[in-house]
């Protein structure tokens, strides 16, 4: 029976340990916002009939416009890094931005979906993304 069981545990393949796959959030910041950030907040306003958007990442901060520019937004990073302080502003056509507002400052686990949900019902707040 030995030599039985033995043949088995040989013939089995070893059990390779999982390899846990690196999470979005903890690419490095510029890249993070790049390659997942903006292109998911851009689909989903897109989802939001936002057809003519225009988002620019500078200096760790994303703005987003549209209609001509006169719907703009901010996100703010001012470390670089999305687990750290974020604000957020707005402003409308053409008026300076809106007082600079903590932005899912309760949040403890920071991911793309909490940071595009955030955008989103912050702009849904100000009625712009229509039928609320």
């Amino acid at each position: 029976m030995a030599e039985a069981e033995k043949k088995a545990a040989e013939a089995a393949p070893a059990a390779k340990p999982k390899e846990k796959k690196p999470k979005l959030e903890d690419k490095p910041f510029a890249e993070f916002v790049q390659q997942d950030y903006l292109p998911a907040l851009e689909k989903a306003l897109a989802a939001k009939n936002i057809s003519d958007l225009q988002l620019n990442f500078v200096d760790n901060n994303i703005t987003g416009e549209w209609l001509n520019g006169t719907r703009q937004f901010t996100v703010y990073f001012p470390e670089g890094d999305i687990k750290k302080q974020r604000a957020f502003s707005w402003s409308n056509t053409g008026s300076n931005p809106s007082t600079i507002e903590p932005f899912l400052g309760d949040e403890r686990k920071i991911t793309l979906e909490l940071l595009v949900f955030g955008v989103i019902q912050r702009l849904n707040a100000q009625k712009w993304l229509g039928g609320n």
